[in-house]
This record gives structure tokens, C-alpha cells and sequence, in this order.
């Protein structure tokens, strides 16, 4: 059977792969299996970035799930954690959210919550797989059995800010903060919540026009927001991504912070706190060897997943973890929200930086990272392709030969994206040199195939 979700829900180009057509019985067939075993109409809760892409779609989402006899409750411009959020806390069935996350804005995406805001097992998200692709006809409601919409849900949003000022660790204070909105969801969202905490703060990238989400901002080009702080002399960056389920930090001399280093500052603190379960965090493959190091030797335990935050949230549930994450800044505060928060994650950096009264770049001195380097090959699509480089023995071969060179000191990974038609090369040595050289080695062999 074909695929349509990936490890993010579903992803394309907006009416080019993923248009109004496929978003139409997307929702058919959502309110289809969430309905399944209720009395009552199945409530869906849904939100969406700033990409020109998000009505459209939200209006054949809408269109299809009211047609199936579903009330949507539509929440607007809003995070992807608010709708988690909100539909774990209201009488929502289950949540959407319209949203490509970092990808430029002609990619759009859909990703599915359940009830209890957790995204959407592999069972259901094939479930209604098999509804799309079956090809058949939708038996629609009629009269009093169809869906109704409903708008008024302002005051929801304003009870997920509410949500993370109470997330808060402590007092936070005494900070010149410069926040990068990537021109996304966190426009609506970041200065109503961040001015309610006594800092000196200013926002930049919060004017989004459909088209600039993530252009040049946000956590996928920080190098923008570096300059800003510098140049600004502020104390701290704090860069989201389009729909703010990220969250990337710069320190006062425009050091990029990555979700391993962020979640290695407030898993000590917890640590320290009490209140790191099992003194364990989970991260992924990707994490790099100066987070493992960091980790030992402050007496907390590592333990990785294969890359997505759904692979990290699986395995925190699994073993009562409560804190996981990404390098990407991807990072799961389990305590507090069922999914990947940028903006939570924010405000439980700036708890530590306050409580500590160090510096950022002091409060992170200790954490030695090793050289990493990335690099991705594109494919011309996103299944064979990948399938048969990945079972290349030319591949395999390289690979082997490469790691020799490393002596031990050092990894290589090579993987598909989960996302997007691409090959994605990872390599760490003990100094950038070999890094650059061996994945570009990786990247030429992976082209040749």
C-alpha cells in the first residue's frame, strides 16, 4: 500500500502532491476512525501556520470532516503545541494541525493528534491510509448529521499561554531577550507570553505574509539571529520554527545552543531538582558524542532512539522518562506537554539561566561538542531511491572504509530523510578536517549510485 504519513504526518508541496483534493479525504476519512466507537458527533480541534497554503487546506479539511458529521473547533493561526494542548484539555476527539514545521513555505503538511494530544498511533494514521486509497465512495450525512463549525475558541489559545508562564521554574528575570518567530506561528503566541516574565524583550521576524515563513529566520538559519544578538549585545537568542514545535538558543557571543545542549543544561537542573525521572534523557542518533560525554559525567544516563521525535516520545512513554528530545530542537517536557514545545522549552532554558544568574555561555562552558558535520544528497522520489541506495554494497563498503579512519574516535550516519526526498549524511570527528572530508566522500559515492 502506498504511504502518506511519514515521521511528521503528512508533507508536500501545496497542490503538488498535497492539494485540496487529498486534504478533502483526509479529513473524510479522519473523521471516519475517530468516530469510531462514539455515540456523540467527534469533535476535532484545528490550527495552522502562516503559510498562503494553510486556508486552503483548512478549508477542504473542514470540508471533509463536517461532510462525515465531525464539529470542527477552528483555533486559527496558532502553535502546533497550543493544539495539542487544547485538545487534551477540551472536549476534542482530536486535533490537526496544518503545517510544513521548518520546510520553506511551498511544503505544507497535516499531522494528527489524538484526545490525549499525543500525535496519532502508526495503527490509526494506516487506518485511515487505507480509507484514502481504497477509492471508494464516502457515504456523506445529511441534515441534522452534519458537521458545524465553530469559531469562537480565543480564549483556548489564551489558556495555552496561561499553561506555559505556569511552566516556569522560578522567577524569570533580568535578561535582554531577542526572539526570532520565523514569521510563523509564534507570532501569535511569543509576546503576549514572553512579556509576562521581567525581561527586556524585543521580537523580530513576527510579520509573516504567507510567503516569508521561515525565510532567513527562525531556527533553520540562525546565523541571522547570531548578528542580531551580537551586533544588539543582547544576553540570549531564542529562535522557533515555523510552526514552534522548536526552539534553538544563541548565547551572548552568538554560540549556537542545539537541542542537545539545551537538553543537557535543564536535564541537570532537573536532575539536580529531583525531578529527572530515572536521571535519564532520550535523545536520538543524532545527538552528538560531547552530549553523551556531558551526560556520564554528570551521573545521567543517555538514551537514543532513532531519529523523530515520535521514536523519542514512544520511548519515554515506554519507560516513564520525562525529558527527550533533538538536536534539532525538537524537545518533549513530558511533565508539562505531550509533544515537542519550542516556546516551553524557552521558557525552561531562561528558568535555569535565571535561577543560576551565569551567563549563557557559562552555563553551557562544560558541554564540549564534537565536530559535526551534515550534508544531503536529493533524490528524484522519496521510496525506491532511498530503498536501494540504503541496500547499496557500495554504500556499505564506503561507509566501513570510512569509519576506519575515525580510530574509534568518531561515528558516521547515513539515513533517509523521513520527510523529504533526500539522503542525509552525518559525520563527527575529533576536528572538522576529517569530518568535511569523509562526508563529502559519502555524499559523491551516494550520487554515483
Amino acid at each position: 500500500m502506498d504511504k502518506l504519513f511519514g515521521t511528521d504526518g503528512i508533507r508536500g508541496v501545496a497542490n503538488a502532491g498535497l492539494g485540496i483534493d487529498l486534504a478533502l479525504r483526509v479529513g473524510q476519512a479522519s473523521a471516519v476512525v475517530l468516530s469510531q466507537g462514539k455515540e456523540k458527533k467527534p469533535v476535532i480541534a484545528i490550527g495552522k501556520d502562516t503559510r498562503i497554503s494553510c486556508d486552503m487546506l483548512e478549508s477542504a479539511l473542514i470540508a471533509g470532516m463536517c461532510s462525515m458529521g465531525a464539529d470542527v473547533m477552528v483555533l486559527g493561526v496558532v502553535p502546533t503545541p497550543a493544539v495539542a494542548f487544547i485538545t487534551a484539555t477540551t472536549v476534542a476527539d482530536a486535533g490537526i494541525v496544518i503545517s510544513a514545521s521548518h520546510n520553506p513555505y511551498e511544503y505544507n503538511g497535516i499531522k494528527i493528534f489524538n484526545s490525549d494530544g499525543f500525535k496519532l498511533s502508526d495503527e490509526l494514521e494506516s487506518e485511515i491510509e487505507e480509507i484514502i486509497f481504497s477509492g471508494n465512495s464516502f457515504k456523506l450525512k445529511t441534515g441534522g448529521e452534519i458537521g458545524k463549525v465553530i469559531r469562537k475558541n480565543k480564549d483556548l489559545v489564551e489558556k495555552y499561554i496561561d499553561h506555559l508562564e505556569r511552566c516556569a521554574d522560578g522567577e524569570i528575570a533580568g535578561h535582554r531577550v531577542l526572539i526570532d518567530c520565523a514569521n510563523g506561528a509564534a507570532a501569535r503566541t511569543a509576546s503576549s507570553l514572553f512579556s509576562r516574565f521581567n525581561i527586556d524583550l524585543e521580537i523580530m521576524k513576527d510579520h509573516p505574509n504567507g510567503q516569508n515563513i521561515n525565510s532567513s529566520c527562525g531556527s533553520t538559519h540562525i546565523d541571522v539571529l547570531s548578528n542580531y544578538v551580537v551586533t544588539g549585545k543582547y544576553d540570549i537568542g531564542i529562535a522557533f520554527d515555523g510552526d514552534a514545535d522548536r526552539c534553538i538558543i544563541v548565547d551572548e557571543k552568538g554560540n549556537v545552543i542545539d537541542g542537545d545542549k539545551i537538553m543537557g543544561v535543564c536535564g541537570l537542573a532537573m536532575k539536580k531538582a529531583g525531578k529527572l525521572n530515572k536521571s535519564t534523557i532520550v535523545a536520538t542518533v543524532m545527538s552528538n558524542l560531547g552530549f553523551h560525554n556531558y551526560a556520564r559525567d554528570n551521573g545521567i544516563e543517555l538514551v537514543c532512539t532513532s531519529v523523530g521525535d515520535r521514536n523519542v516520545l514512544e520511548k519515554m512513554l515506554e519507560c516513564g522518562y520525562n525529558l527527550g528530545g533533538e538536536q534539532s530542537g525538537h524537545l518533549i517536557f513530558l511533565d508539562e506537554s505531550t509533544t515537542g514545545d519550542g516556546q516551553l522549552a524557552a521558557i525552561k532554558f531562561l528558568s535555569v539561566l535565571s535561577a543560576t544568574g551565569k551567563s549563557v555561555s557559562e552555563l553551557v562552558k562544560e558541554f564540549v561538542q564534537y565536530p559535526q558535520v551534515l550534508m544531503g544528497v536529493s533524490l528524484k522520489s522519496t521510496g525506491s531511491d532511498k530503498e536501494f541506495i540504503m541496500t547499496s554494497g557500495k554504500l556499505s563498503a564506503a561507509i566501513k572504509s570510512e569509519e576506519s579512519r575515525l580510530n574509534g574516535n568518531g561515528r558516521i550516519l547515513v539515513r533517509p530523510s523521513g520527510t523529504e526526498a533526500l539522503i542525509r549524511v552525518m559525520v563527527e570527528a575529533a576536528n572538522s578536517e576529517i569530518a568535511d572530508s569523509i562526508a563529502i566522500n559519502l555524499t559523491n559515492i551516494i550520487k554515483s549510485l
